[in-house]
């Protein structure tokens, strides 16, 4: 079996592979001052919860963009696993050529995503290109070419964050769930702040799928993923497809292309 690890701001997801099947998926807090025993108990209890037997995971592979904690990570693997795992980065072979201005300033996350939606995408027809959404810590944009090609992408600030930024930064305001609610029009303040996050994000999305077709010279599918893209993918006209492990299937598929 192939552990999958990928090491967000906010959680670490693993996902085992059973081949080409993703049979468990777990998540635990990103907690940076955890130290690699106390990783290992967690994912070992977790294992036994599920009644895994740990020896047979016999492969590991890891995205991190939270570098105070990949180091944690990789010891985790290898005092639970007794498996020196790669992490992806400069070096990996990912069939994914980068275009960017300084192609080591992109994340491993949207490397990951990336190849699958690449992969995914090409399946069905060679002519597409691909646009993921990912709606993590950040909301970003990443653009693959029907060659494989990273062209670049867009940063905004995550759902959770400009929420948190409303309740932190304006002192009348409450802290409010992030929800769809029934109207645009908000009668009260916390539906007002609710339509703001909600439909905002959704005219951000839609908005932005629109600019980033006009600058391509190739049709493209558009795939999202991330904590809240089951929220917020069917109220916009753009989002074509949710993946909810877009993610961990690139991994897998990294691990394959990079096995030998």
């Amino acid at each position: 079996m192939l552990l999958a690890i990928d090491v967000g701001n906010t959680n670490v997801t693993i996902g085992l592979f059973d081949g080409q099947r993703l049979v468990h998926q777990f998540r635990i807090e990103s907690a940076r001052n955890r130290t690699a025993d106390e990783y290992a108990v967690f994912v070992r209890s977790l294992l036994d919860l599920h009644k895994i037997d740990a020896a047979r995971i016999g492969a590991a592979i890891i995205a991190s963009v939270v570098p105070t904690l990949t180091d944690t990570i990789v010891e985790l693997v290898r005092r639970a696993f007794g498996i020196d795992p790669p992490v992806v980065g400069p070096g990996m072979k990912t069939g994914v050529a980068i275009l960017m201005d300084n192609p080591r300033e992109v994340g491993a996350d949207r490397i990951v995503n990336a190849v699958a939606a690449h992969d995914r995408v090409v399946g069905a027809s060679p002519d597409l290109g691909v646009i993921v959404v990912d709606f993590g810590t950040a909301t970003t944009f990443d653009v693959v070419s029907p060659k494989g090609e990273y062209v670049g992408g867009v940063i905004c600030p995550g759902v959770q964050i400009s929420a948190d930024a409303l309740f932190a930064r304006a002192a009348k305001l409450p802290r409010v769930e992030v929800a769809r609610p029934a109207k645009a029009i908000g009668r009260n303040t916390q539906h007002a702040m609710q339509s703001g996050l909600f439909y905002g994000y959704v005219a951000l999305v839609d908005g932005m799928a629109a600019r980033l077709r006009s600058e391509l010279a190739y049709p493209v599918r558009v795939l999202a993923t991330g904590g809240l893209a089951r929220l917020i993918a069917p109220a916009t006209t753009s989002i074509e497809e949710v993946d909810d492990d877009l993610t961990l299937v690139g991994l897998r598929l990294l691990h394959e292309r990079n096995r030998s």
